[in-house]
């Protein structure tokens, strides 16, 4: 299974960015995913999860700002992140894994992350 990460870049506060991550894997359709970040200094932080029937979660921090989805079809994850804030400043991770874990990260399967940078 490989996950791969797309989308960081540096914007300005208030602005938007899309974080893509393409899975690999015949059975992505019955994978719970999720969205984490670290901020150097910072411990790893779950900020959105989804089932493989379309459920989400959000954690506190970015509940109202960011949306996650996915596109089965495209064995394909999104986050949509919107009204950036400079503490929003992370690696973005992507993580998948059979079994539902929710915002823990005690996935099997990890993207090598994307940078986003909010000044």
């Amino acid at each position: 299974v490989q996950l791969v990460e797309s989308g960081g870049g540096s914007v300005q506060a208030g602005g938007s960015l899309r974080l893509s991550c393409a899975a690999s894997g015949r059975t992505y359709s019955k994978w719970c995913m999720g969205w984490f970040r670290q901020a150097p200094g910072k411990e790893h932080e779950g900020v959105a999860n989804i089932d493989d029937d379309g459920s989400t979660n959000y954690a506190l921090p970015v509940w109202g700002r960011f949306t996650i989805s996915r596109d089965n079809a495209k064995n394909t994850l999104y986050l949509q992140l919107n009204s950036l804030k400079p503490k929003d400043t992370a690696m973005y991770y992507c993580a998948a894994d059979k079994e539902y874990w929710g915002l823990d990260d005690d996935y099997k399967y990890w993207g090598q992350g994307t940078q986003v940078t909010v000044s």
